[in-house]
């Protein structure tokens, strides 16, 4: 179970409303409002979902992740490449869960319009993300 909420701020029920945090016993929820009945869902299960699909995204989009962080490091060599390549091919959920998501780029996910809808069982419904500009843009 987790101890702190991934994704807070950018958890939208079917009503469009904003889902509202909690931690109950020491783990992370995050609770819909049902016409006045707050369910309490786990965070850990909503957020295990939006991770797998940023890793699927990551994993099907690994060679241009690994060229822009070799851009952004100023690094353009082998060993480099071979590092963040490796590092990108065992990052998993639990890793990611045991770090948490710094605020910043939970920001910067809803600055960019990112958003995550969920149902009353905390099922991802749908997950709005920006576009990536087209070529030329």
């Amino acid at each position: 179970m987790a101890r702190q909420t991934m994704f807070e701020g950018l958890i939208y029920d079917e009503n469009e409303n904003p889902v509202m945090t909690s931690i109950v016993a020491g783990e992370a929820q995050y609770v819909v409002d049902d016409d006045g009945f707050h369910r309490h869902i786990d965070a850990e299960y909503v957020d295990r979902q939006i991770l797998s699909f940023f890793l699927e995204q990551l994993s099907q989009n690994k060679d241009m992740a690994v060229e822009q962080a070799m851009e952004m490091m100023g690094q353009d060599d082998l060993l480099t490449k071979a590092a963040i390549d490796d590092s990108l091919s065992h990052i998993s959920a639990d890793q990611i869960i045991a770090q948490g998501v710094p605020a910043q780029a939970r920001d910067m996910l809803g600055m960019f319009g990112f958003r995550v809808v969920i149902n009353l069982h905390g099922d991802v419904v749908s997950m709005e993300q920006p576009a990536a500009p087209e070529e030329g843009e």
